[in-house]
């Protein structure tokens, strides 16, 4: 076979290869069960204040047991209150507010109904159960639990349900727009000699009598459905504390395997800077009451609020001459964006992603300069499929609205706000995004939410632009066309946006930043004009 030929077809055996993979992982994908998605009427009345998770954890055995109690407010009388849990678990008793109520459990859900239903107010459900909860089998993305053993041969169980919503194990309102406003207590009882690395503070460790010890932790913040979790290992707590960029204590703590305990204050380094870089964008780390975080775990990490997982063993890249792990940044920059700034719908998961993606290259900005930053966003930019648009509606679930364009062309948007805005504005409205009680915490997000802010703070309609990157697959459409009245002129139209444009264009009188319209720009240059050189605009260039 000629070598031209050969190339060839290696190129399309890797295409081929490619696809096959892809069409698997869309099928495993498809059959995955989902959080979120359309609200039930029934869940729609329900304000979770909050939730109590009391479960014995039998690692051999893997099987928990015990209740969850949920303290919930309905709006008006229903004949049925519903919750979510998966049908792997078998309940044995449902109590509400002291008495027992009957029920069906039946597709993942509970159907909780008594004489006379329930009145409008407070509410306070208490469901036992015990069972075997699904195991995870691709973590973090396909998730469940993970039952496994350190390289010393202690149990390991690590939980993963970012997907699946958190029904997976405990008894919840399985949906995005509705965290406990009151927080989280765990209860969690594991074998002596393990440890429960859990979110918020720990308020004490309680021996048993069968050689089993509780675990109590306690979140007063709200928290999202799927990182409403905890781990379990044979941890030890390497702690170190740090300054807040507004001056307020707080305490770093890594839950590190016995095994590994020698790489601990290398974590704490990294994530001691890499809080000043966030800091220093986003505003102060959000969870100050509470600690920083860090869990190892034994799959790629996630953020779970205030203990966030790492599990990358501890290799690292270097950036800027330091040490640096997208593991341990990205998802720590989750924790602004996704637990701090939460989208109130699975349809807006670009926020939390993209802008958390786009935290990466602000890392690499602070390390080692603005090109740096500006190659990062480069490979953001060749990295984005385009298959579907990012916002695909309304009350989209979680598997259906997942892609990695959600992470990597929210972070270009992020990138083509910057240059159009310019510093001065663009980084001011994104910590705002980040501060303002108005988009934090309690206060859920949209897309219309961040446009509206960006469109306020810029001075300018910047929907047609957040519609046609979120809304659309389409690229900004450039149309460059040389006259008839002479050779050196050029007409340069943008033919799918319905707002002004600045945009760097290279002539041979050099580059400037101009601004282009629907109606066009006329220009002169003794060679074709250049659009968009260096790459801030997600775009296609089509020349007649």
């Amino acid at each position: 076979m000629p070598a031209e030929l050969l190339h060839e077809w290696k190129l399309l055996m890797k295409k081929l290869l490619l696809l096959t993979l892809l069409f698997s992982l869309n099928q495993s994908h498809a059959q995955q069960m989902s959080s979120g998605g359309k609200l039930h009427p029934l869940q729609a009345i329900m304000d979770i204040r909050h939730y109590t998770i009391a479960l014995e954890v039998d690692p051999p055995q893997q099987k928990l047991s015990g209740y969850t109690e949920v303290e919930l407010l309905l709006s008006q009388f229903t004949d049925t209150i519903l919750l979510d849990l998966v049908n792997r678990f078998t309940i044995t008793k449902i109590i509400v507010n002291n008495n027992a109520a009957s029920f069906v459990h039946r597709d993942n859900r509970i159907y909780i109904t008594r004489a006379g239903g329930f009145a409008s107010g407070k509410q306070l459900v208490k469901v036992t159960y015990s069972g075997s909860p699904a195991v995870a089998v691709k973590p973090p993305w396909q998730g469940g639990f993970t039952w496994g053993k350190d390289g010393q041969g202690n149990p390991w169980v690590v939980i993963n349900c970012q997907f699946e919503g958190g029904k997976i194990y405990y008894v919840c309102k399985d949906h995005p727009s509705d965290e406990p406003d009151d927080g989280v207590d765990f209860m969690i009882n594991v074998p002596k000699g393990l440890v429960v690395a859990g979110p918020g503070l720990l308020q004490k460790v309680t021996p048993q009598k069968n050689s089993t010890v509780t675990y109590h932790w306690k979140t007063r913040y709200p928290i999202s459905n799927y990182c409403t979790l905890f781990n379990i290992g044979n941890y030890k707590v390497v702690s170190r504390e740090y300054t807040s960029i507004d001056g307020n204590k707080v305490p770093v703590q890594f839950y590190v395997l016995e095994q590994d305990t020698a790489h601990a204050n290398e974590v704490i380094d990294i994530r001691i800077r890499d809080t000043k870089i966030l800091e220093k964008y986003f505003g102060e780390y959000p969870w100050i009451k509470e600690k920083i975080g860090i869990a190892q775990v034994s799959n790629p990490g996630m953020e779970h609020q205030t203990m966030i997982t790492y599990g990358d063993k501890f290799n690292y890249a270097k950036v800027g001459g330091q040490h640096y792990s997208a593991n341990l940044y990205h998802e720590y920059a989750h924790e602004w964006w996704a637990n701090k700034v939460t989208n109130k719908d699975w349809a807006h998961m670009w926020i939390q992603e993209g802008i958390a993606t786009y935290a990466e290259a602000l890392g690499f900005r602070e390390l080692a300069g603005e090109d740096a930053y500006h190659q990062t966003m480069l490979g953001h930019l060749s990295r984005i499929k385009n298959l579907k648009p990012l916002v695909q509606g309304k009350e989209v679930n979680s598997v259906d609205t997942y892609s990695s364009d959600l992470y990597f062309k929210g972070s270009f948007f992020m990138h083509s706000l910057r240059y159009l805005m310019g510093d001065s504005l663009f980084f001011p409205t994104l910590k705002k995004l980040a501060t303002d009680p108005k988009y934090t915490y309690h206060n859920l997000v949209i897309t219309d939410d961040v446009e509206e802010l960006f469109s306020r703070e810029s001075g300018r309609n910047l929907k047609p632009l957040f519609d046609l990157y979120l809304r659309t697959t389409q690229k900004l459409d450039f149309l460059v066309r040389q006259t008839q009245s002479a050779y050196n002129d050029y007409e340069i139209k943008l033919r799918n946006l319905s707002m002004p444009l600045p945009v760097d264009i290279t002539t041979s009188n050099g580059t400037q930043r101009l601004t282009i319209t629907g109606e066009g720009l006329l220009l002169k240059s003794t060679t074709p004009p250049i659009i968009d050189a260096e790459g801030f605009y997600f775009k296609k260039v089509t020349w007649e």
